[in-house]
């Protein structure tokens, strides 16, 4: 039996009717992106076609899945909104706080002692307000997700960029910050401008060495990280009927990397085995009664470009094996030609680790086709030359690949297998030797390789493939080793090459679990007491932020110009910082540490005006705002992408700045800048970046007439005596007008006002 199963037979109930009425009322046949869209506005049934990247739309998500490095300020926030329950089914999982170094049973173990204040919070604040738990080691949120409350023709949003993995089941799944969230479990509309459409066409099938995973890495070559920014990429074709559920939830989940909305595919046979092989035969019965309703219309298509904003078409049969990277994750090379980038680029060639798991890659089906090349590795007498480590997904994946012999044939080369969470995906990996940043490279089956993102070492080439593919190179040790074609040298000299990898979709003999690790929460949980201590360093009861006080914001002082890329792991790193994410001061002195002050091309300096020394960022916001002075943040393109971190948003709002002016942002941090009550603004010029000097001072000329579709006028001051008139766009309605005006969405909450 599926959690919340008449949910999703109402969802299911409601979907004929609505998507007909819409489907009349667009006056044409619908992608499946929008028949969910249109299943889920938060008035019912439709009665308007919206324009696309135009309306702002309030919609009713099914679900809220939570994380517990975002959990901690999402949940303090809903205390505040002063709700006795939360309005839709919700969920926490404990994922983020579990630091990988020795094994899995070691790093869980350090981890209770270490974060047990925070779960002891996360698990009463749960059992108080009627939210599903997950214990530290249940697994990763998204891997979790997928396994129980995923469904096709769904809607849900969660506080992680990759919350859009559920798409692999037929969801529309969106990564949003915790105000967001706060907003749904309150029992209010969730708002969102209503996407683009861009369509995926898969023709041909995979085979041999190619794998979901070469997918997306292929798309975020041609979209790269911003292609996707205000549109929902819907995959269909052959190809995407022949491939496994799991699959699908990959590529998915690393659509997070393109900037996309979420992404996702129709319902399926695929989809099908995946819900009756983990239990949920009732979501699949429900959902073959509406099949039609949870896929496309045929003519969509059949006819992609007269339906989609923007047509993409990859054949499988053709498509190669890819590594992306170093440092951004679009950077495509098919591995038949990385030894030649690598050797250009002056990248190491000697792989160092190779890692797979993560909630992108840790499926059954993924740590399947690894062990086969594992197994590879004794039956050709060969030596893994690069250290290996693998991260399951869940409890119920760890427990039936044990079960399975996979992990014995993983330790038998020499891997370590860490516990059941993010770990080095997200940078809790204590790795040895990284102190010293010395320049090196690893290949992971991970989303993401920022800069530092995995080990906290700036001279880490990261470079992101599939489960198969890195364990291949981590067998070989060699960066410029392509399986398709080359030998390996074994123990007894003899030239041997690895056979490509097979798998089972699914287990043969089922999953299987002795504990999944979650708690049920009271059926009443007024009599639950939720302590926080004053004194702590890791907990911190949040304070209202002080609304607009309806003037003109006058000599501010700039902060920082960012140069470059700037994601909120420049913004708000993850690492050790995890540990102070559910207390807002102290994980205020990591803001915008990693970014590049562009008048000194140095990280963690910028000069503080008041007293002409260059001091750490935060210090100098700490010293303006001591001293009453508001500032502002400058950025360039694509500013704030990367994962969904609400504190991205908070730490400047919480330090005194008052807006962040860029020439683009990433949906979700523009979203978390205008929930927490700051001014996300853009050029309306965007060479007038260039005129930003380091000592300027700014003065808004008619922020009060702040109005929907009006311009704001900056004038900044020049230490010369000069200044320049900056013209500066913004997407704010009048509603989200109103959560400047009140000092945030949350304000407005809590006085009954949202």
């Amino acid at each position: 039996m599926a959690f919340d199963i008449e949910m999703i037979k109402k969802v299911y109930e409601n979907m004929p009717g609505r998507v007909d009425k819409a489907r009349e009322i667009v006056g044409r046949p619908l992608t499946l992106t929008e028949k969910i869209l249109y299943n889920h506005l938060w008035d019912g049934n439709p009665t308007k076609a919206f324009g696309r990247g135009v309306d702002y739309v309030d919609f009713a998500p099914d679900r809220v899945a939570c994380q517990d490095a975002t959990a901690q300020m999402a949940l303090l926030q809903f205390m505040h909104a002063g709700k006795p329950k939360v309005a839709v089914p919700t969920t926490v999982h404990c994922d983020h706080l579990i630091q990988a170094k020795v094994d899995a049973a070691t790093d869980l173990a350090r981890a209770k002692t270490q974060s047990n204040e925070v779960f002891d919070f996360l698990s009463s604040v749960s059992n108080k307000y009627g939210i599903g738990f997950w214990k530290p080691g249940a697994g990763i949120i998204h891997q979790v997700v997928l396994e129980n409350y995923a469904f096709p023709g769904g809607m849900m949003i969660g506080t992680d960029s990759h919350t859009v993995n559920a798409g692999g089941l037929g969801m529309v799944a969106i990564g949003v910050g915790g105000a967001d969230a706060v907003d749904v479990m309150s029992g209010m509309a969730w708002e969102l401008k209503f996407p683009k459409l861009i369509g995926v066409k898969l023709t041909g099938k995979l085979s041999g060495w190619t794998a979901p995973k070469d997918v997306i890495l292929k798309v975020a070559g041609i979209l790269t990280v911003k292609g996707g920014t205000g549109a929902i990429v819907e995959y269909f074709g052959e190809g995407a009927t022949s491939m496994s559920c799991t699959g699908k939830g990959t590529i998915c989940n690393m659509g997070a990397e393109i900037g996309a909305t979420t992404s996702t595919f129709g319902y399926d046979d695929s989809m099908s085995r995946y819900l009756r092989s983990t239990n949920r035969a009732d979501v699949a019965d429900a959902a073959d009664k509406v099949a039609s309703y949870l896929t496309g219309d045929a003519e969509v298509y059949d006819n992609p470009e007269q339906y989609f904003d923007q047509v993409i078409e990859i054949n499988l049969s053709e498509l190669e094996p890819h590594l992306n990277g170093p440092f951004t994750p679009d950077l495509a090379t098919p591995i038949s030609k990385m030894k030649e980038e690598a050797i250009k680029n002056n990248w190491p060639l000697q792989i160092q680790v190779g890692l797979i798991g993560s909630c992108t890659n840790s499926s059954y089906e993924d740590i399947s086709r690894a062990a086969s090349l594992a197994r590879q590795v004794s039956a050709k007498n060969l030596k893994t030359k690069s250290q290996f480590t693998i991260t399951p997904g869940s409890e119920v994946v760890r427990y039936t690949i044990e079960r399975d012999g996979f992990i014995d044939t993983f330790e038998k080369i020499g891997a370590t297998v860490f516990a059941n969470a993010c770990g080095p995906c997200i940078g809790m990996w204590d790795r040895d030797g990284a102190e010293k940043e010395e320049r090196n490279t690893i290949v992971h089956s991970f989303n993401r390789n920022f800069s530092k993102r995995a080990d906290g070492n700036p001279n880490t080439l990261a470079f992101v493939g599939s489960p198969e593919l890195v364990t291949a190179m981590a067998i070989a040790g060699d960066l410029g080793f392509n399986p398709l074609t080359d030998t390996l040298i074994n123990e007894d000299g003899e030239e041997v090459m690895l056979e490509a990898p097979t798998g089972d979709e699914l287990p043969p003999k089922g999953f299987d679990v002795k504990d999944p690790g979650f708690q049920v929460p009271a059926e009443d949980g007024s009599g639950v007491q939720v302590v926080v201590s004053p004194t702590s360093d890791r907990l911190q009861l949040l304070a209202p932020f002080d609304p607009w006080d309806g003037k003109n914001i006058t000599g501010a002082k700039l902060l920082i110009k960012a140069f470059g890329k700037c994601t909120t792991d420049h913004i708000s790193m993850a690492g050790p910082w995890l540990r102070f994410r559910g207390h807002l001061d102290n994980i205020s002195n990591n803001m915008l540490i990693g970014a590049v002050n562009a008048f000194n091309q140095k990280t963690n300096s910028v000069k503080n005006q008041l007293t002409g020394d260059y001091d750490a960022v935060p210090a100098v916001a700490r010293a303006y705002k001591a001293a009453g002075v508001p500032s502002i943040v400058v950025g360039d393109h694509n500013y704030g992408e990367g994962s969904s971190r609400e504190h991205a948003a908070m730490e400047p709002r919480f330090l005194g700045v008052k807006a962040v002016l860029v020439k683009s942002f990433a949906r979700i941090h523009e979203t978390n800048l205008k929930k927490q009550g700051l001014l996300g603004l853009t050029f309306a010029n965007e060479a007038d970046y260039d005129k930003i000097q380091e000592n300027d001072t700014i003065n808004f000329t008619d922020l009060t007439e702040f109005a929907p579709g009006k311009p704001l006028t900056l004038e900044f001051l020049h230490a010369d005596g000069t200044k320049d008139i900056i013209l500066a766009n913004h997407t704010y309605n009048a509603g989200q007008i109103g959560w400047f005006v009140a000092g945030s969405a949350l304000n407005l909450i809590a006085a009954g006002k949202a």
